[in-house]
C-alpha cells in the first residue's frame, strides 16, 4: 500500500503565550502542498522502517523516527500485534518548518489503518496523533484548517486556497524549533480572525528564527521581489519560506531566481 505525506505550510502563525507545561498556545492556519514524502507499507510479522531519498540520512530510521512511533502507538491503541514493513521516500527537508516528520507519522496512521483493516474514522486517528506531536493531528486530515491550543484543536478555515501556486524555499540551514521558541520575545500580538487578509497576518517566530539563521531574511526579501508574488512568509519555525503566486508561470520564474542562489526549492500548489 502507499500513502502520501504532503508538506505542511503555516500560512500564518500567531504565538499567544507560554504554557505551564512548557508548550505554547498558538493560532495557525495549516495548509498542505501537493509536494511531499511517500510512505509504502506491506504486511509483516514485526514493525520495520527503511528510509531513502535526498533527506533520508537527516530523517533517520531508528526507533525515534515518528513513523515508527506512530505505528507503535496505533498498534498499542488498537490492541493488536500485527506488524508492517514500511518504506519512506523522504523528499521534505528535515527541521525545516514543513512538518515532514509529523506528516510522515500521519501518513503511517492512515496507511496502517487500511493495512490492518481497522477502518477507523479520521477523528479516531487524530486522537492517536495528538500524543505524537502538536501538528500531527492536522496532518492526519491534511486540509486547510485553523489550529489552536498547541495546534491540535482544529476547525475549518473558510477561505478556499486549493490550487494556489506556491514556491517552497529552504536555504539549506536547519533551524531547531526549540531554539526559536526560546528566542521568542513572548509578546502576544493578537490572534487570527477570519475575514482578515492573509497579508495582514504574520508568523511570530520569524524574528527569532532570523536571529538564529539570518539567511532567512534574505530568502524573504528575494521572494517578495519576484514578480507576481502575493505573499512571502516563513513557515513554522523555519528555515523554509514560501511565496504564493497568482499563476504557475510567475512561480516558476521565481524558482529560477532562488535556484541561482543555491537554495533548495520546489514549485507546487496547495491542496
Amino acid at each position: 500500500m502507499m500513502e502520501t505525506a504532503p508538506a505542511k505550510v503555516n500560512l500564518a502563525l500567531h504565538l499567544r503565550c507560554r504554557r505551564d507545561d512548557g508548550y505554547h498556545d498558538l493560532e495557525t492556519i495549516f495548509a498542505f502542498a501537493a509536494f511531499g514524502d511517500t510512505l509504502h507499507g506491506a504486511e509483516a510479522e514485526n514493525l520495520s522502517l527503511s528510509v531513502e531519498g535526498l533527506f533520508a540520512l537527516a530523517a533517520g530510521q531508528g526507533a525515534d523516527n515518528l513513523v515508527l512511533r506512530a505505528a507503535a502507538s496505533l498498534q498499542a491503541t488498537a490492541g493488536i500485534t500485527a506488524g508492517a514493513a514500511l518504506r519512506l521516500e523522504k523528499r521534505i527537508p528535515v527541521a525545516a518548518g514543513l512538518g515532514g516528520g509529523s506528516s510522515d507519522a500521519a501518513a503511517a496512521l492512515r496507511l496502517l489503518n487500511r493495512l490492518w483493516k481497522l477502518d477507523w474514522p479520521l477523528a479516531r486517528l487524530e486522537a492517536v496523533a495528538s500524543s505524537l506531536g502538536a501538528d500531527v493531528a492536522a496532518c492526519v486530515r491534511a486540509e486547510t484548517c485553523l489550529g489552536r491550543g498547541r495546534g491540535e484543536v482544529l476547525s475549518p478555515w473558510p477561505d478556499a486556497l486549493t490550487g494556489t501556486p506556491i514556491l517552497l524555499v529552504n536555504p539549506r540551514v536547519p533551524v531547531p524549533t526549540g531554539l526559536v521558541f526560546k528566542a521568542w520575545d513572548q509578546v502576544d500580538r493578537g490572534g487570527i480572525m477570519s475575514g482578515v487578509a492573509l497579508g495582514a497576518m504574520r508568523n511570530d517566530m520569524t524574528v527569532a528564527a532570523v536571529g538564529i539563521a539570518p539567511v532567512i531574511a534574505d530568502v524573504l526579501s528575494v521572494l517578495l521581489a519576484t514578480p507576481g508574488a502575493t505573499l512571502a512568509r516563513m513557515s513554522g519555525s523555519g528555515a523554509t519560506c514560501f511565496g504564493l503566486y497568482n499563476n504557475s508561470d510567475d512561480r516558476d520564474s521565481a524558482a529560477a531566481v532562488v535556484n541561482a542562489r543555491g537554495w533548495w526549492s520546489t514549485g507546487t500548489h496547495l491542496l
